[in-house]
């Protein structure tokens, strides 16, 4: 043992600091001391304790400088800027192919191994991870299992529980660098960018136009279609758009 090294007695793993030492050797022990006083989980370590506890709370402290997108853990963010720079360190052995995390190379290998994937049993979409697949298996059963402390409005993912938080909280952490004007969602933000650039990315199948948000693509196609969905319930009159039938409305109420 080197100085200042502190050594595992069961896989002789070496530790500059003591601390770091105990906690490794609750690995052999399976000890877990640490534990969520929301839901009970225990864990070895504390910051693994410390991690766990922001699928509860919603917090995401590590910020993308890039695009502004926040993530939970560290790792997650190193992971998602890779989308910026392009770079793609994880190669298939197999077929040579690159990809930009871990586990879009993990979803790949399974064109060559035949191993099943997580495959929803109702409309048969397919997912990498089975936390993606349990998320979207909500949108089936109407499942809610996060719930507002404030309302009691609930929700089927902790992102949007987050989203809504900020109604009540007033924060507005997105911030348009080009006019100042700040958004309590970064998808909020984005659709507000396109004022400043003109953007407009969602294009009709039909006639081309191009729309800068797809609910307004939606209504547009109402106009191909002739589809009516807004239904006014004194007269029975159909509208396409709703700001038609609160205005029909109008008749009837003076």
């Amino acid at each position: 043992m080197t100085e200042n090294s502190y050594n595992c007695d069961v896989c002789h793993k070496s530790f500059s600091q003591k601390s770091n030492l105990k906690t490794h050797v609750l690995i052999h022990t399976g000890e877990k001391p640490f534990r969520c006083d929301i839901c009970g989980k225990s864990f070895a370590g504390g910051s693994n304790l410390t991690k766990h506890k922001r699928t509860h709370t919603g917090e995401k402290p590590y910020q993308c400088d890039i695009c502004g997108k926040s993530f939970s853990v560290n790792h997650n963010l190193t992971s998602h800027k890779l989308i910026h720079t392009g770079e793609k360190p994880y190669h298939c052995d197999i077929c040579g192919k690159s990809f930009s995390q871990n586990s879009l190379l993990t979803y790949h290998k399974r064109i060559h191994t035949g191993e099943r994937a997580h495959r929803c049993d109702i409309c048969g979409k397919i997912f990498s991870e089975s936390g993606a697949l349990t998320r979207h298996n909500r949108t089936h059963t109407g499942d809610k299992p996060y719930h507002c402390d404030v309302c009691g409005r609930t929700f089927s993912q902790i992102d949007f529980l987050v989203r809504h938080r900020r109604i009540h909280t007033g924060e507005k952490p997105y911030h348009c660098d080009i006019c100042g004007k700040l958004f309590a969602g970064c998808s909020d933000l984005t659709r507000h960018k396109r004022i400043h650039t003109g953007d407009k990315p969602y294009h009709c199948d039909i006639c081309g136009k191009a729309v800068a948000r797809s609910s307004d693509l939606t209504r547009h196609k109402r106009t191909h279609t002739g589809e009516r969905p807004y239904h006014c319930d004194i007269c029975g009159k159909y509208f396409s758009q709703a700001g038609g039938l609160s205005r029909h409305k109008c008749i009837h109420t003076g």
